[in-house]
């Protein structure tokens, strides 16, 4: 995909690649690098949707569509998700442009609407079995379980990826290189994942006849319960007939409840994308006998010796509809300060992409250093770590080195002077802040 490509889109354009309702002789190309990047046009509408979402859920429910900390925790993996594209080309692209160069058996006419609806079935039906076997196998699930981990269900929930994840899934897209030419998966594999993101809403009741067809926030809403009747169900990307056909659909009727079936109960960044690789290591040394081992890593998350493929149901522990989400206790104040750091964080990562092509490797590298830093530290924050107020006075201190030695600017110039005060004084009190609670604990 090439980021220079198409830069604008229209709100009309725009909208309607949210919702897949884009014809094919729009969105044809003859080569990958005239194909725009859809997912990195797509941040505005991201924007937009989850403020609507917002504004909507105020207006019927009273209430907010989520909770900040869980917000930001989504967006975070969504951002990290992203950043190993900065250096290279994704693993799903690069695969299937060498499967296509050296094994085709034949060569679909790139500018046809066969083509192009074909390519939309194909990549459907890869990403359904793609999204059931990253369920159905443990070491696959290291990397899916991320998007599942967030306790609310909301858009930016959506956003909750894994950067383990494409190192799977490119191996279920990987027949199609024998035929569909790369420009044209290209488009449809973004606007599968995109496509997705609006289904990712409570906002949205029940949506009638299409139901039947598509993949709607009904049907996805079972897909994140931890209930008992939504674990392994509705694996769809855009249409629900796979899971009809191959026997996973369930209907949504009791209240969803959101997330793992055992919490993980963080918003630390590295934990969220990580901790079930970490389990599966642990319990790989600790079950004894080969196959056993090779069980824990190529079988279900669930399994155990001696139980089913993919585990027990009922050791699937009961919810209550009374579970109460893992929350920050941070002060209001604390969390403004942690959204501003994030915003500002947000800003350098839309200029890093935006400006990739210009800027020199080790300024990119330095950079996607520092977001993953901000990242670590707003989480530490947020779950109130005895060591967060180092950190993040670490995390200023290189903010204010990388400002001097111009890998980070002011996104206006005139501000440079406030932005060195501002990170000059938020040393000061994390600094302080860190020694005071070296002999006590968080107030």
């Amino acid at each position: 995909m090439n980021p220079e490509a198409q830069q604008d889109v229209s709100v009309s354009q725009g909208i309607r690649m949210m919702f897949y309702m884009v014809k094919p002789n729009e969105t044809s190309f003859q080569t990958l690098e005239e194909v725009p990047d859809y997912v990195k046009q797509a941040t505005p509408f991201f924007i937009s949707l989850m403020l609507l979402e917002l504004a909507v859920s105020w207006i019927l429910k009273g209430k907010p569509s989520g909770r900040l900390d869980d917000a930001l925790t989504s967006i975070s993996a969504g951002i990290f998700s992203r950043l190993p594209s900065l250096f290279s080309r994704s693993i799903e692209l690069t695969t299937y442009i060498y499967i296509w160069e050296n094994y085709r058996l034949i060569s679909l006419p790139w500018h046809s609407p066969w083509t192009w609806y074909l390519t939309f079935l194909g990549v459907d039906f890869g990403y359904y079995w793609f999204h059931r076997m990253a369920h159905e196998v443990n070491i696959m699930w290291a990397g899916h379980q991320t998007h599942h981990s967030s306790e609310d269900y909301n858009l930016s929930t959506a956003l909750r990826q894994s950067v383990l994840q494409i190192y799977t899934s490119w191996i279920f897209y990987s027949p199609l290189a024998l035929f569909i030419p790369p420009s044209v998966y290209a488009v449809h594999l973004q606007f599968n994942l995109l496509y997705q993101f609006w289904i990712h809403t409570e906002v949205i009741d029940n949506l009638g006849p299409l139901e039947l067809i598509i993949n709607t926030p009904s049907h996805h809403r079972v897909h994140h319960g931890r209930n008992r009747y939504c674990i392994d169900k509705n694996y769809a990307g855009v249409l629900i007939i796979w899971d009809r056909i191959f026997g996973t659909f369930e209907a949504e009727n009791e209240k969803v409840v959101y997330g793992l079936t055992h919490p993980i109960n963080t918003f630390e960044p590295f934990k969220v994308q990580f901790h079930h690789l970490v389990y599966i290591w642990t319990t790989f040394w600790a079950t004894p006998g080969f196959f056993n081992k090779f069980s824990v890593i190529f079988k279900g998350p669930g399994w155990g010796p001696g139980k089913p493929r993919l585990g027990l149901s009922e050791e699937i522990p009961e919810v209550t509809g009374e579970e109460v989400p893992f929350s920050s206790p941070v002060s209001h104040l604390l969390r403004i300060y942690a959204v501003v750091q994030f915003a500002l964080m947000l800003a350098f990562y839309e200029e890093t992409f935006a400006d990739k092509a210009a800027l020199p490797q080790v300024t990119i590298l330095l950079r996607v250093c520092f977001i993953i830093l901000t990242l670590t530290s707003i989480g530490f924050l947020l779950d109130q770590r005895p060591k967060a107020a180092v950190l993040e006075t670490f995390r200023c201190l290189v903010f204010l080195m990388l400002y001097k030695l111009g890998h980070v600017k002011p996104f206006i110039p005139s501000l440079s002077f406030a932005f060195e005060i501002f990170f000059s004084i938020c040393i000061a009190f994390w600094g302080v802040r860190s020694m005071k609670l070296a002999s006590g604990p968080w107030k």
